[in-house]
């Protein structure tokens, strides 16, 4: 990978560059109202990000957690269909960018044609600057509301936007991406809140003929309840000195705690291979869905699979499974793929 790739390092260093001189009381500021509109529960029609010293603040204080949430389904996407590459997408809300730097991160080739959208021109802006020398896009202005109509594509990606929406706008614009897409990720924060709008969106896309690749290992109906408890996973976000000053943090790293779904028509991934030969999606036999507990000579893991949740205790006993259990992390797919 060359020194102007995508990457979360790429990512930080240009933020970084476009950020300098931002006075962090300012910056600050602006994060407080952006978390509580961030955390409220009236959905809104206007843009969140008003100006560009808005764009700003949210970029630190939002884009490389977003960014690793985003790669994290992305690279579940992987997984599931190894054989598949996106040639198109389109950021559904993408601001500043963040899902579209995960995009042209995500796999080995040239980076897809990706095009952006989002009502707030500020955000469109900013996201050109950060992502100029890195990977091409087209930033284009339209109102994310019943009335989008989006371009067919390989890939849609929609992260951090149904909670802005109303629930109609939610329901049209999930029609839309399936209408519109091959694959389709939804990332919502990892909330009970959050994990409702993935499950209300994984039911409209089933609906629509998509095969469910993560994080589900089944398109059948989730065993968790909602109300009761919410699947979501966790990805560590590493924090620069910028990261720390806007957030007033001290750690050099935070956790992001995010909710997904990815689906794909299975007919329309064949179109990566020769002659157009159907590719089937591959969801994991099962999901680990908690931190793994490593105890005294044994590994329990909590685990999402066909037939509804259970757990695992892997020990010593199992061998090389017993190593890869405690290398396991929360929201790997499980068994690893080299064991029966």
């Amino acid at each position: 990978m060359n020194a102007s790739a995508p990457s979360a390092d790429s990512l930080r260093a240009a933020l970084a560059a476009l950020l300098d001189g931002l006075p962090p009381n300012r910056a600050a500021q602006a994060v407080e109202r952006l978390i509580a509109n961030y955390r409220g529960t009236t959905p809104t029609d206007a843009p969140v990000l008003r100006d560009r010293s808005d764009v700003a603040a949210y970029a630190a204080y939002r884009m490389p957690a977003t960014f690793e949430a985003v790669r994290g389904a992305l690279y579940a996407l992987r997984e599931a269909a190894p054989d598949w590459e996106p040639r198109s997408h389109t950021d559904v809300g993408g601001g500043t960018g963040a899902a579209s730097w995960a995009v042209a991160e995500a796999w080995e080739g040239a980076p897809p044609r990706t095009t952006v959208l989002d009502w707030a021109e500020p955000a469109l802006t900013l996201g050109r600057e950060l992502a100029a020398g890195v990977f091409d896009a087209e930033w284009r202005r339209e109102r994310i509301g019943a009335a989008l109509n989006l371009p067919a594509s390989d890939l849609v990606t929609v992260s951090y936007v149904l909670k802005e929406l109303t629930e109609a706008d939610r329901t049209a614009l999930v029609t839309e991406a399936a209408r519109a897409a091959q694959a389709v990720v939804i990332v919502e924060p990892g909330t009970p809140d959050g994990y409702e709008r993935i499950i209300a969106a994984r039911t409209q896309l089933i609906e629509a003929g998509f095969t469910v690749a993560a994080p589900c290992p089944h398109s059948g109906a989730c065993p968790i309840v909602p109300g009761t408890d919410w699947c979501h996973f966790s990805a560590r976000v590493s924090r620069s000195s910028l990261h720390r000053k806007v957030k007033g943090g001290s750690l050099p790293y935070e956790d992001e705690k995010y909710a997904y779904v990815v689906a794909v028509l299975p007919q329309a991934l064949g179109f990566a291979r020769a002659g157009g030969t159907p590719l089937p999606v591959t969801p994991a036999a099962s999901r680990i869905i908690r931190r793994p507990q490593i105890r005294k000579g044994q590994v329990l893991l909590e685990l999402c699979g066909p037939e509804g949740l259970g757990r695992d205790t892997v020990t010593k006993r199992h061998g090389p499974l017993y190593k890869q259990a405690r290398d396991a992390e929360w929201g790997d797919a499980w068994p690893p793929e080299d064991e029966d």
